[in-house]
């Protein structure tokens, strides 16, 4: 039988401070109340702001990359301060600190991109030239390999401030992941979901991860009834794949595994900044050899690539 959390002391559910980081700790809450007919007074939300959140007019790259929107809430992890970490899994870098691990993930949800503009409604019909806005060097990169005419400006900010900077006519058009827009209620703000093999989307797009401490293992029991075992082994390729490719936010890739009729298809990509290289391969076998595959495909376009690649970026 599982141990139920002390009722003077409810479980700390550690998150970013944004609306949709908000969400996803909700969304996990209330999943771990259903699994465990327990009240909401059982969880406790404790926002942390992070350097990511805190330093909003430069480029990640610039400031550290991905580990900025985990860092504070990984050390607070870590000190006891919570006792598990909400985490939108595309952020998450490749390594963890030791002591800690993620060994739940909710059902995944849709992986796709949204293509975003009060101007225009698609990818096709942006102006020759205009100004395209995108806080993802992966989707600057795919688009300018497409639309070398276009220009593409950093553009960073939560969902609301995006949108602020079209109506502003900062840009003509941007793009948002279809996950973050269902969670919020606001999928009216998509003129399309963009297919995949138009836009591989980022490793683990769409997919909420919940960290712990690794020799907790109470909390390992209440989070087991809520991990999806299909995401698990999706992401686990995905992970895999870029782990390889040391992949951070100065580099610009792709990837997704889907299960199809009982195997899992891995497709990934990786480009130059500037759109004027890409690379893509695909990968079809068993769902337990995921994580090899994941390695095999990333070393495929290592090659194909050839010395010196990444040294662009």
């Amino acid at each position: 039988m599982t141990q139920m959390p002390d009722p003077t002391r409810p479980l700390k559910i550690g998150t970013r401070g944004s609306v949709l980081a908000l969400a996803q700790a909700h969304e996990t809450r209330a999943r771990l109340m259903a699994a465990h007919d327990l009240p909401a007074e059982a969880f406790e939300v404790v926002v942390i702001k992070t350097t990511g959140d805190r330093v909003t007019d430069r480029p990640l790259k610039e400031i550290g990359g991905k580990g900025l929107f985990t860092k504070e809430i990984e050390e607070a992890l870590t000190q006891g301060e919570i006792d598990i970490a909400v985490h939108s899994m595309k952020d998450m870098p490749t390594i963890q600190p030791d002591g800690l691990l993620i060994d739940c993930l909710l059902p995944r949800e849709d992986v796709r991109d949204a293509f975003v503009s009060p101007h225009v409604a698609s990818i096709a019909e942006i102006p020759e030239g205009a100004v395209v806005g995108s806080s993802s060097l992966r989707r600057r990169a795919q688009l300018a390999h497409r639309r070398p005419d276009l220009k593409l400006v950093e553009f960073r900010g939560n969902v609301q401030t995006r949108l602020k900077k079209l109506q502003d006519g900062v840009a003509v058009a941007t793009f948002l992941a279809m996950a973050g827009l269902r969670r919020l209620d606001m999928l009216h703000v998509a003129r399309s979901a963009i297919d995949p093999a138009e836009m591989l989307p980022a490793v683990a797009q769409g997919a909420i991860g919940i960290e712990r401490r690794d020799d907790d293992m109470m909390t390992a029991a209440l989070l087991r009834p809520i991990h999806d075992v299909e995401t698990g082994q999706r992401i686990a390729a995905e992970r895999a794949f870029l782990a390889r490719l040391d992949g951070s936010c100065e580099t610009p890739i792709g990837a997704l595994a889907e299960l199809i009729d009982g195997r899992l298809v891995l497709r990934g990509q990786i480009l130059l900044p500037d759109g004027s290289i890409e690379i893509s391969g695909r990968r079809d076998g068993e769902i337990a050899d995921g994580p090899a595959m994941g390695h095999d495909l990333a070393e495929e376009l290592l090659a194909k690539a050839g010395p010196g690649f990444f040294d662009h970026i």
